[in-house]
């Protein structure tokens, strides 16, 4: 038990004084509004993936972060994803949105920025910087810096629902994404959740999620357009939901364009899980 909780924050060594200075920044950050750190004045996107858990105890705070700033941005060009690993599950509670392939990527992540090792709750902006994810004032100019930049790749995403619950998705990417070392994913995420966690670290709670990848698929980019076809999860009640794609290098975890299209389930997906209101 020790040992997970060791690989699942941060080296043992400096551990404690990372998630010290990530409290005193959430906790500094909500004696004053940062709205002023998310003005768009430029022509860049900013796509934050966070890497969570309903079974670490340090993570609500980044969830409710992630949560907080989706609200702010409104119809800026920035991109949430929240992936929810599975490591934690070990622990007495399995979080029913989790998946080993986000454990992958988190650890595909910890291999591009040449970290040791991964841990939660984790933020990575555009694939180039990471920070614990409850480092508010990391996250907000983190997301300034990337809207200040340039657009020389777009992507455009239209998505339809088919009649059997699938989602088709056509893409168009523009510009040089070097596409013989770039690949596009597609998430599909599901806006919002609230789940009771009955056991783990986070026994007895009531946490809220936003923006939770359901579904991520990645191909090669072969080409500058095509499509592909996302079945939605069962057993979930009708909400609304959205498809966010980006085309990321393969070298280095670079993200060179990102976008969103809106989607609407028809509410005879079916019914939910009894954990999730």
């Amino acid at each position: 038990m020790r040992k997970i909780k060791i690989f699942a924050f941060v080296p043992f060594v400096i551990g404690a004084a990372i998630v010290s200075v990530a409290f005193i920044n959430c906790k500094s950050g909500a004696k004053t509004s940062h709205s002023d750190n998310l003005k768009f004045d430029g022509k860049g996107f900013a796509l934050v993936e966070l890497f969570t858990s309903e079974g670490c105890s340090s993570c609500p705070p980044a969830d409710e972060l992630v949560a907080k700033v989706q609200k702010e941005v409104g119809d800026k060009p920035v991109y949430i994803l929240a992936y929810h690993v599975d490591y934690w599950n070990r622990l007495g509670w399995k979080d029913i949105f989790s998946s080993a392939d986000y454990s992958k990527r988190q650890n595909e992540y910890a291999r591009w920025l040449n970290l040791s090792q991964v841990y939660t709750p984790q933020i990575v902006v555009n694939g180039k910087t990471e920070f614990v994810g409850s480092q508010e004032e990391r996250l907000r100019n983190a997301i300034k810096s990337s809207l200040q930049g340039s657009d020389s790749v777009q992507l455009n995403l239209s998505v339809t629902i088919s009649a059997n619950n699938t989602a088709s998705v056509q893409y168009k990417v523009e510009g040089n994404a070097e596409n013989a070392r770039s690949v596009i994913s597609l998430a599909l995420v599901q806006k919002q959740a609230v789940v009771k966690v009955e056991r783990g670290e986070n026994g007895g709670r009531t946490l809220a999620h936003a923006q939770i990848v359901r579904n991520l698929q990645t191909m090669p980019l072969n080409k500058n357009n095509g499509s592909a076809t996302i079945a939605l999860p069962a057993r979930v009640e009708a909400r609304e939901w959205e498809v966010i794609g980006f085309v990321q290098k393969t070298s280095n975890g670079a993200v060179l364009a990102a976008s969103k299209s809106l989607v609407k389930v028809s509410a005879d997906v079916g019914q939910q899980d009894k954990n999730v209101q």
